[in-house]
């Protein structure tokens, strides 16, 4: 009940809540008694991409079963919901016990896959009850966890339920086997699977392959306000004229494209705009879905977020085409992001002046390019292989 009434003065809120009204004629209409169901439940965006190059391999492999998938946030629902491998996309029901019994008795799952940390009692308590395989995919644990602690002993109990654990890093399969927890593999992050299926089907553009023909190009994707300042005190102050600027903003609302278009003084254009002009140095990118094919043309990668203290994005895109990536410099909480950085394909600016430096070795020194490009690419390809792992050990369960 208070969740709805603050929903009536939350726009984000309402939209969670909304969502959820229709959660169980959803099921109905997808789902029948009698379908072999696999089920697949995220928070959000990000971790659904995480199990996609799963939900590929066991749709093949598995054509007449269906499959089930769900979110607990609407940033994930709302991008994905005519996801076309799934049967049904709809929200995960709050977390009670009449919700979890009703749903459960709805879909009665064959499998059930959550991924990365979604760990839900009620649902999973039920899970457990009837028998039904549950795994945790692309799992990762911190120290700093209840389930860690002396008085974590509730929080364990849901930890319980998994039938096993498929970790990211070998932390966390050294923290599930201090509290006992011996059904645990260490198989990596789906998502270098994910990211690495990119490059062997790359989308074709036409209009950004005639953008950047022969310029350095410089892809600066899922950027806020402070990563655009840095980049446009660069654009604005540079006299070069072969270098190429494409700029994806993190939100795309229209007061933000015009604050970002009146912020510069060189030729712009908007990827929306009928008559864009491939001449122009700077690319806006109105549009959402295209960053990843986009990051296929670029000489370099901008990665934003590490000025907020949400943190950067995604940089695993950029890195599965062989760039050389820069970061903000927030971002510690990111393996990937520490491990790039460690290995010196990936650079943390803190500053116009550090951004400037580091852009301007890259445009002037091809080799160091290539030299951290391959870094990034080498990164990639020595952590794919998570969702073969996960996939034979489902095989011999739905055998």
């Amino acid at each position: 009940m208070g969740i709805k009434l603050l929903a009536l003065f939350d726009k984000k809120l309402d939209v969670f809540v909304k969502g959820r009204k229709h959660i169980f004629e959803d099921l109905k209409s997808n789902l029948s008694d009698k379908d072999n169901v696999i089920w697949f439940h995220s928070a959000s965006l990000g971790e659904f991409e995480q199990g996609i190059p799963i939900i590929e391999k066991l749709k093949s492999d598995y054509p007449t079963y269906k499959i089930l998938v769900t979110f607990f946030s609407p940033s994930g629902y709302e991008v994905r919901k005519n996801y076309p491998l799934a049967d049904c996309v709809t929200y995960l029901p709050f977390d009670t016990k009449r919700n979890a019994r009703k749903f459960i008795d709805s879909v009665n799952p064959k499998l059930a896959i959550f991924i990365k940390y979604e760990f839900w009692p009620n649902f999973l308590k039920l899970l457990k009850q009837h028998q039904i395989p549950t795994l945790l995919v692309s799992g990762i644990f911190r120290k700093d966890q209840l389930f860690f602690k002396g008085y974590g002993g509730f929080y364990r109990k849901a930890l319980k339920t998994f039938d096993h654990f498929f970790v990211q890093n070998k932390v966390s399969k050294e923290l599930l086997n201090s509290i006992g927890f011996q059904n645990v593999s260490l198989s990596g992050d789906s998502r270098f699977d994910r990211v690495y299926s990119i490059t062997k089907q790359p989308k074709k553009l036409d209009f950004i392959d005639a953008f950047t023909k022969d310029k350095i190009t410089l892809v600066a994707g899922s950027t806020w306000p402070d990563d655009e300042a840095i980049l446009l005190n660069y654009i604005n102050n540079s006299s070069s004229d072969n270098e190429k600027f494409i700029i994806a903003p993190h939100n795309i609302h229209e007061s933000e494209i015009q604050q970002l278009i009146q912020s510069c003084n060189k030729q712009i254009c908007r990827y929306s705009d009928p008559k864009k002009n491939n001449t122009a140095q700077v690319l806006i990118i109105d549009s959402i879905g295209l960053l990843t094919a986009i990051y296929g043309y670029a000489s370099m990668a901008y990665v934003g977020g590490g000025f907020n203290k949400s943190g950067i994005h995604n940089i695993l895109e950029p890195a599965t085409y062989g760039l050389p990536i820069i970061i903000g410099p927030n971002y510690e909480k990111f393996n990937e992001a520490v491990a790039l950085v460690n290995l010196k394909g990936c650079v943390s600016i803190k500053n116009n002046k550090s951004f400037n430096a580091i852009f301007t070795s890259l445009t002037t020194d091809l080799e160091l390019r290539k030299q951290k490009g391959q870094i990034t690419k080498d990164y990639i390809i020595d952590n794919i292989g998570a969702t073969d792992i996960i996939h034979n050990f489902v095989r011999k369960l739905l055998s």
